[in-house]
């Protein structure tokens, strides 16, 4: 397989005819012979003066700026004015309010130069730290190979992380590994489908599709404010009084036929680019977090999938992890956070208490607390428990008509009270859970007629609950008097 030089990537993925270098040759005076006499040969092999190019540019007429490394000079490895270069460039992109496409392949740090070399990885990040907190993106395409202290820095904060198809991703190099250990380092681990798969990377992206990928990820990170259309002045009227049994409400919500989460943004969202995982080696199907559009209106969306959620396979701590991996997204690029409930209850086992499955419960609670951001909870069907909880305290809450919200399983409350499950039913009457009454008690502040019944009319039923909270959101972004991307005050970027 031939893995894109440089500039190939850059033919491919930057418009034809925009691309403007920022990159001074670098002077070899005050290399030793021996070490400039190498440089000389890198510069002549790979036909660029250093291991990165960068600049800026527009992508299908988005402006960003490019950090693209070409391996083939002393295996993109990062030397002092590699780093000098990388820092530049991510200041210049912080100070000019554009967005970070970074596309390493890299050995990691140059040997040749050793620890001065090494602690540069740590300049890099602060300034790439400093262009997250600016409220601007951070795009990664991890190309092959990418490892050492690249991945372990710049490569591996990216707000949206994908990888070239087949690409060698990790930390310790395989040749290093066989050197130290005397074996080759196990098959298959470090491939770039495997971390998508563990949910360390978000996808595998082929060059071909690259620009029209970082297109769609830039049109939901970096809208335009008309995008956020005047808020209607009648607001859709809510559900005023209880009109059916809690209990027919509980047996709804847990027929199969009923739309979740994947429907809502099937039938209702303008775009949506999935993300997979914590970024931290953890992944649970059970949650899904995307970048999306609704109405016009961009937003992360973390949403409970009741497909992927069943007694023996419920929501742990992990799926809670990757949730407030999506609140940090919201809180750092200035969008608003759309939260979907749809939970059958957390997961109760020996592994997730080991997990820290309370503790990740109260740090998503902490975590919406403290969101800067507009925030909805949609309150789809099933709202059971503290994985429930987790997702629940935004700014406005939704429920669609036949959704409900109970401490515990109604089995379980049964068991508790009564010590059989018998009176299931009962139990839900008793403790108030159907979305007619959480209005009435101010647990929501909405709730969405079901006429008719969700299971039959899955594409109406998304589009309803779609309208009622992009209703909310603008609501909410004219009261604050900001637009769907929060700018910060131009100083943010000295940082």
């Amino acid at each position: 397989m031939t893995h894109p030089r440089a500039a190939e990537l850059l033919a491919q993925v930057i418009d034809t005819g925009t691309f403007v270098s920022w990159d001074a040759e670098v002077d070899l005076a005050g290399y030793d012979e021996q070490y400039a006499a190498e440089l000389r040969a890198a510069r002549a092999r790979a036909g660029t003066d250093e291991a990165v190019i960068t600049g800026q540019g527009t992508i299908r007429g988005h402006r960003v700026a490019v950090i693209v490394s070409e391996f083939a000079f002393l295996g993109g490895t990062i030397g002092r004015a590699t780093a000098a270069r990388v820092t530049a460039a991510v200041c210049r992109a912080t100070l000019e309010r554009l967005p970070l496409i970074a596309a390493p392949a890299s050995g990691g740090t140059r040997m040749q130069e050793g620890t001065p070399a090494f602690v540069e990885m740590v300049t890099i990040s602060r300034a790439v730290v400093a262009h997250k907190a600016a409220g601007l993106p951070y795009i990664v395409y991890l190309r092959h190979p990418t490892t050492g202290g690249v991945f372990a820095s710049w490569g591996s904060l990216g707000h949206v992380t994908v990888a070239e198809p087949g690409a060698l991703i990790g930390f310790l190099g395989p040749r290093v590994y066989e050197a130290l250990h005397g074996e080759p380092f196990p098959a298959g681990v470090q491939v770039a489908e495997n971390l998508v798969d563990k949910g360390i990377l978000d996808a595998v992206v082929p060059l071909e599709d690259v620009a029209e990928v970082a297109a769609r990820v830039l049109a939901l990170l970096s809208p335009p404010a008309s995008r956020a259309p005047a808020r209607p002045e009648t607001p859709t009227p809510s559900l005023p009084a209880p009109a059916h049994d809690a209990w027919e409400s509980v047996l709804r919500t847990r027929d199969p036929r009923r739309p979740g989460v994947r429907e809502l943004l099937r039938y209702a969202a303008d775009d949506v680019l999935p993300l997979s995982g914590t970024g931290d080696g953890e992944h649970e199907a059970g949650l899904m977090l995307a970048l999306t559009s609704f109405g016009g209106l961009p937003c992360v969306l973390v949403g409970q999938d009741r497909r992927y959620q069943s007694a023996g396979d419920s929501m742990g701590p992990a799926a809670l992890r990757e949730a407030r991996r999506g609140m940090r997204l919201a809180d750092e690029l200035g969008l608003p956070l759309v939260t979907v409930i749809d939970t059958p209850g957390a997961d109760l086992s020996p592994r997730s208490e080991e997990g820290a499955l309370a503790g990740e419960i109260a740090r998503c609670l902490a975590d919406m607390a403290g969101l800067r951001v507009p925030s909805v909870s949609l309150l789809l069907g099933q709202g059971c428990g503290g994985g429930a909880l987790a997702l629940l305290p935004a700014r406005r809450v939704i429920a669609a008509e036949h959704s409900w919200l109970s401490p515990l399983p109604p089995e379980g409350a049964s068991a508790i009270v009564y010590r059989d499950v018998e009176h299931a039913a009962e139990m839900t009457r008793s403790q108030r859970v159907s979305a007619p009454e959480l209005l009435a008690a101010g647990i929501v502040h909405h709730v969405v007629p079901e006429v008719p019944d969700a299971a039959d009319d899955p594409r109406g039923f998304a589009v309803a609950m779609a309208d009622a909270f992009v209703d909310e959101l603008r609501g909410l972004l004219s009261v604050t008097g900001t637009s769907p991307v929060r700018v910060p005050a131009r100083s943010a970027a000295r940082a």
